[in-house]
């Protein structure tokens, strides 16, 4: 298993505190022999809906050297997991969680709010000091 993100437990602090429930920590998904995982899986009641919407959470803390090298790892992995629960769990929806500190810095340069239009990934911001939710990027 891989090691965790210095903001895992954060994260998941802050989708506690946003009415999730942690149902796997990590999330494993299995593709042939090749075993990935993802830091989270969560649900949450959608009672006008009268089921659960299923999420899974990457996160990613962009402190490399490179913000850039982040971004692509970020997003060759978001690929990955999402190709991946696509066929195994089509329900469940996967986030990257950044801090807001993360998201100013490249998700706000022009590059990042290309991938944000563009859909290339959907993002989770939120406080690392407050373990707090921020916001919810689709």
């Amino acid at each position: 298993m891989p090691a965790r993100d210095l903001y895992h437990d954060s994260v998941k602090k802050a989708l506690v505190k946003d009415g999730w429930r942690i149902t796997h920590d990590p999330l494993r998904l299995t593709w042939g022999k090749k075993d990935m995982y993802v830091d989270l899986g969560a649900e949450r009641l959608m009672a006008a809906q009268k089921g659960n919407e299923l999420i899974a959470v990457e996160v990613k803390s962009f402190i490399g050297a490179s913000s850039m090298t982040d971004l692509e790892g970020a997003i060759g992995q978001y690929i990955l997991y999402f190709d991946v629960l696509q066929e195994r769990e089509p329900s469940r929806t996967l986030y990257v969680a950044v801090r807001q500190k993360a998201y100013e810095e490249v998700f706000e340069d022009p590059l990042g709010q290309l991938l944000l239009a563009k859909k290339r990934l959907k993002l989770v911001v939120f406080d690392d000091q407050t373990d707090t939710i921020l916001q919810w990027i689709p």
